[in-house]
């Protein structure tokens, strides 16, 4: 399977076609998923270096997925970034407390996320 460098997993189809489009954009490939469980499934089958995913998404949450990458040896290595509309300190601490490297939230700036994803993976080349 060709490894990917981005996954965008948000059932919000508008937030995750933008993502795909400002990634794609910047020449990294990527893969969406619209729920959790196809997300799951990007997950294991292209391995992407980075992973957004939406705290609430239909059939398998973020936080669920972002347990399920950290437990796994063979995809624990993925910075999980949880992006979410939801930004009580409650919801944050779900996010992190599941494994989430990162905890952006929703409106975010198309700016600041390309440059994040160039600043993780830079430090992976270099590291």
């Amino acid at each position: 399977m060709p490894e990917i460098d981005i996954l965008v997993a948000d059932d919000e189809p508008h937030i995750a076609r933008a993502l795909n489009f400002i990634f794609k954009k910047e020449g990294y490939s990527v893969e969406m998923a619209l729920d959790g469980e196809t997300a799951v499934r990007a997950v294991t089958e292209y391995r992407p270096k980075i992973v957004f995913l939406d705290l609430i998404m239909p059939k398998k949450n973020g936080d669920e997925i972002c347990k399920i990458i950290k437990s796994d040896e063979q995809l624990k290595h993925m910075h999980v970034i949880i992006l979410t509309c939801r930004g009580q300190e409650l919801d944050k601490q779900r996010g992190l407390s599941a494994g989430a490297d990162e905890f952006i939230t929703k409106p975010f700036s198309p700016r600041e996320v390309v440059s994040k994803v160039k600043s993780i993976l830079e430090s992976r080349k270099n590291g």
